[in-house]
């Protein structure tokens, strides 16, 4: 590769995400081998306004590039220049998608092979504290000039590439890195391709974590490693900040899709990773709730909450928690006023219930009604029953199992096939006990309603059904 042609690029910007990140300032240095042939060097008007912070950071300001080219007076230098040359950049998808997305404003498909100084530092040179490129310069005593600013980084980079060309024996890595195929093309920085190679192709939960193992994101994927991969790939800005940020990733394998869904929701529940949007709120559970008014008489209403706290029902959408207290009232023969299905009413008239037998105008007793009552609440415990959902294990000797309690998840597990199993208490050795939360019981709704009973099995008395 003596005779390859390098393009070292550094570019300053307005900051923001890549599609909104319009550029300052860019620098190219072009290198035939490790000689350096030319470099260009030149603000950039990104007609738009430049933040403070931005102008704290690199120094440049709006009076600063007023009077600067705009982009498209200098595209055509910058294709010229990074034509027929390797993309060489500290962290280099930054600077490339940045102009790749400038030449794509102006029609015009920017796409060359690139390399990144960060990855290739992490292999040549392995086990500095960091490797940003003002922490690395100085690990290996290469000078900065005006750190923060086109030239001065990319004369930095300059020197480190030609000292990686010489680490680089044979350009053995350089070539992996360049192939189209190679993991280490499509990484972000500061993960290793061994990382990636680690995961399984099954299903389950993957956690990105940050240098310090905070989790930044948790997703659960039928295949593990595709669905990692797959976030590399994909150009929108979350992802790309997700990939800039992460240097660990973790993985459970759980044998199905169920359970993963399960155990990624409990994750999202316990670490409320940056990255993750969906099921960070809690939700709204409602309840049928019972209380005693001054007459003396139970009362029923529905109550609205985000903790699923014990009450005589639990549900976890407004319209079947209205149903069923519909369904209590006219069942059992209750008042709709002491129902709260009517306010501001003395006698009940309901447009649909109609069977009261006279609470409300004092023709029944209270000890006849709050029987009645006790009754329709007896009801509903009957309604929450006991079951496993049985799922594919791990491996094959295996099986995965979902426990529901008294219409309550409870957890999930895995037990050997050659376990003989009788009754609920014979799975509670195996169990991971689990949260219920509004997120978990949709997870199980859905699942129920597209699966069916096939994989359930139910208990009566905690005997098998």
């Amino acid at each position: 590769m003596e005779d390859q042609l390098f393009a070292i690029v550094d570019v300053e910007t307005t900051g923001g995400g890549i599609n909104g990140n319009r550029l300052t300032e860019i620098c190219i240095v072009s290198l035939k081998g490790s000689v350096i042939l030319d470099k260009y060097t030149t603000l950039i008007n990104p007609e738009k306004n430049i933040p403070l912070q931005i102008t704290a950071l690199t120094g440049i300001d709006n009076d600063l590039v007023a009077k600067a080219p705009k982009f498209h007076e200098v595209a055509r230098k910058i294709e010229e220049m990074t034509r027929d040359a390797i993309f060489v950049a500290h962290n280099v998808s930054f600077d490339y998608n940045v102009l790749r997305n400038e030449f794509k404003d102006l029609g015009f498909e920017f796409t060359r092979k690139k390399l990144c100084t960060v990855r290739l530092s992490r292999k040549l040179i392995p086990g500095l504290f960091s490797y940003s490129l003002g922490r690395l310069c100085d690990s290996i005593n290469i000078p900065i000039i005006d750190h923060h600013r086109a030239e001065g980084d990319t004369d930095a980079t300059v020197i480190l590439f030609q000292r990686l060309l010489t680490l680089d024996e044979d350009y053995k890595v350089m070539r992996t890195f360049l192939h189209a195929h190679s993991k280490e093309a499509t990484l972000p920085p500061h993960l290793s391709a061994d990382q990636i190679n680690d995961l399984p192709d099954s299903p389950g939960i993957y956690l990105f974590k940050d240098k310090y193992h905070k989790v930044l994101y948790a997703g659960k994927a039928i295949n593990i490693k595709k669905r990692v991969l797959s976030h590399f790939y994909d150009k929108m800005t979350k992802e790309y900040r997700l990939g800039q940020e992460t240097y660990y990733i973790d993985h459970e394998t759980t044998g199905n899709e169920l359970t993963a869904l399960l155990l990624e929701a409990d994750h999202i529940r316990r670490h409320y990773p940056k990255y993750n949007q969906a099921q960070k709120r809690p939700g709204l559970v409602y309840q049928i709730i019972s209380y005693i008014n001054q007459r003396g008489i139970i009362q029923l209403a529905l109550g609205k909450t985000k903790l699923t706290m014990d009450s005589v029902g639990t549900f976890y959408n407004r319209a079947a928690a209205a149903e069923k207290l519909e369904q209590l009232c006219e069942f059992f023969k209750l008042c709709p006023r002491y129902c709260t299905l009517q306010t501001k009413v003395n006698v009940c008239s309901h447009y649909r219930i109609q069977n009261c037998e006279g609470i409300c105008e004092g023709s029944e007793s209270i000890e006849h009604y709050n029987a009645k009552v006790e009754e329709a609440i007896a009801s509903l415990g009957e309604e929450t029953p006991t079951y496993v959902i049985r799922e594919k294990g791990r491996h094959f000797k295996e099986e995965a199992f979902v426990l529901v309690k008294d219409g309550r998840y409870q957890g999930f597990g895995y037990v050997d096939t050659d376990v003989p199993i009788t009754s609920i208490d014979d799975y509670e050795p195996f169990l991971t006990l689990q949260e219920a939360t509004y997120h978990t019981h949709k997870i199980l709704s859905n699942y129920l309603r597209k699966k069916g009973a096939p994989k359930i099995l139910f208990f009566d008395d905690r005997v098998v059904a």
